[in-house]
């Protein structure tokens, strides 16, 4: 007999858990590691830097045995902001959007919807990997305390979970692209048991 494989539940599956991975991506800070010499106000030499905020450890701006987290936010229209931090600030809460829609929609828009979701985690996943491998510079203002570039750059955590990420909610619209309902009459498709 044919293989027979419930494409339904393995595509509603995936996409819940690219969902998921999506929103863990857009919330960390952890999308590139910055690098920097400059011990006198950045104390651990990493700064970290998010599509929603950046951070550092301190302790020359308090004293030698307290140790601070320098925070700060950045607003979309903030002029400092690379393009591909404003990109992805839109692009992930895009994408979070759409799946939101395509769990409120039918199944026929609900693969086109997780597909489009994907690609919209995927381009600002790439462009940040692009702009951690060639070093790229983000003009930050002085009250933030931090380098306008480092000495060497690395892809935090958020990228890996974004590319998990990207792949669950491609495949999910795939395995919904690939569905028929049991009562429909498709020879080259394989069917839901």
């Amino acid at each position: 007999p044919p293989l027979k494989i419930c494409f339904f539940p393995i595509g509603l599956a995936l996409g819940t858990l690219g969902w998921i991975l999506c929103i863990i991506s857009m919330g960390q800070v952890h999308w590139r590691m910055w690098h920097t010499s400059n011990a006198t106000i950045i104390s651990s030499g990493i700064d970290w830097v998010g599509i929603w905020k950046v951070y550092f450890n301190s302790h020359g701006k308090v004293s030698r045995d307290l140790r601070i987290m320098f925070c700060h936010r950045f607003r979309f229209n903030d002029a400092f902001i690379p393009q591909e931090i404003s990109v992805a600030q839109v692009l992930v809460l895009a994408a979070i959007v759409l799946r939101a829609l395509g769990k409120a929609f039918t199944v026929f828009l609900l693969p086109i919807l997780k597909i489009f979701a994907g690609v919209c985690v995927l381009i600002p996943v790439t462009w940040n990997c692009y702009s951690v491998a060639y070093n790229c510079a983000i003009p930050f203002p002085p009250s933030f305390y931090m380098p306008s570039s480092s000495e060497a750059q690395e892809v935090g955590a958020a990228i890996p979970v974004g590319i998990v990420s990207v792949n669950l909610l491609l495949m999910s619209g795939t395995f919904f692209l690939s569905y028929k309902h049991p009562g429909e009459k498709n020879p080259h498709s394989l069917q839901c048991c």
